[in-house]
């Protein structure tokens, strides 16, 4: 937490201050208390009366008073804020090697279902598009805010989709960095803040070159967010035989790299999951700082509601 104008917090000294004076004259009250020798007396015209009832309403009144100083300070928090016309572009490798049983039930699926619960974490006015890719990459959903939109095309999402064998990660990116420059009439001018998350299980086998695609993904500020997802001894039948599909992430960790984005490895369901909550939470919001005076001069009224209440209530008058 920061402070706008931090010299107010001295006012904090006269809050202490008043919490002194009131301790002195509580114990200048019961030195004349002792003092008073006709107990009788004493009794009728101070009867007993609750210790530490009438100590509360002047705690809250101080409490009250040191929030309206700590409010008065105006002080600051970073918050979490979404990012306006944030989009993001969700490209899944959909290759044969997708199939690879090494993750429950395959890899694909295991995609497929944590796509469903990322998109879900996003502000709703995030606008989500996705991109299936193979030999070649195509936009099944384009950048929307749409969800049950893009809850239909991550179902839709085989292995085959694109009709082209292999692993092209750079026209992966390519696709979705066109989708972002085109999905409304002002991205072309005025580009919206936006991320592609990429997960796929090879290296790039077709296409155009990865880091050449990362070039260009950069040139327009838009950080590309990788997941290396498999594990070494997945494998596809193929012919009645095995084939051997184990994960390789070093190009993705390069375009990452690159691209100032993060590069995340998942060998299991859980941990793609996790993965697509920390990547949410990175990509969905911005972090800036704001105001938070009115949190401490409401919680301060409160008190102040309080104390009077309590005194009322007990003593028939007011701190």
């Amino acid at each position: 937490m920061t402070w706008q104008s931090p010299e107010r917090l001295l006012l904090l000294l006269g809050v202490v201050g008043l919490a002194i004076w009131y301790l002195v004259l509580q114990r200048r009250r019961s030195r004349y208390a002792v003092r008073f020798t006709n107990l009788r007396l004493l009794d009728r015209v101070a009867p007993d009366r609750p210790s530490w009832r009438r100590h509360v309403p002047a705690g809250l009144f101080l409490g009250m008073l040191g929030l309206l100083v700590v409010g008065f300070a105006r002080p600051e928090a970073e918050v979490r804020v979404p990012r306006e016309r944030a989009t993001v572009m969700v490209a899944v490798d959909v290759s044969t090697s997708m199939l690879a049983t090494d993750v429950e039930p395959d890899r694909l699926a295991a995609a497929k279902s944590a796509a469903h619960k990322f998109a879900d974490t996003l502000p709703d006015e995030f606008n989500v598009g996705l991109v299936a890719f193979a030999g070649s990459a195509a936009v099944l959903v384009p950048p929307s805010t749409d969800r049950s939109v893009l809850h239909a095309g991550i179902k839709r999402l085989a292995e085959g989709s694109t009709g082209v064998q292999g692993t092209a990660i750079g026209e992966a990116i390519g696709t979705s960095l066109e989708a972002i420059k085109t999905f409304d009439a002002q991205a072309a001018k005025n580009p919206p803040p936006a991320r592609v998350v990429l997960l796929s299980d090879g290296a790039n086998t077709s296409g155009r070159d990865p880091m050449a695609a990362a070039d260009e993904a950069v040139q327009v500020g838009v950080p590309v967010h990788t997941i290396s997802f498999g594990t070494a001894s997945g494998y596809v039948a193929r012919g009645g035989r095995p084939i051997r599909v184990p994960v390789d992430g070093q190009t993705l960790r390069a375009v990452a790299e690159q691209t100032k984005g993060g590069y995340h490895e998942a060998g299991t369901s859980a941990e793609l999951r996790a993965v697509y909550e920390d990547i949410g939470t990175s990509v969905g919001y911005r972090t800036e700082k704001q105001d938070i005076s009115a949190r401490f001069i409401g919680i301060g009224l409160l008190l102040a509601l309080a104390a009077a209440g309590g005194s009322m209530a007990w003593f028939s008058r007011l701190p």
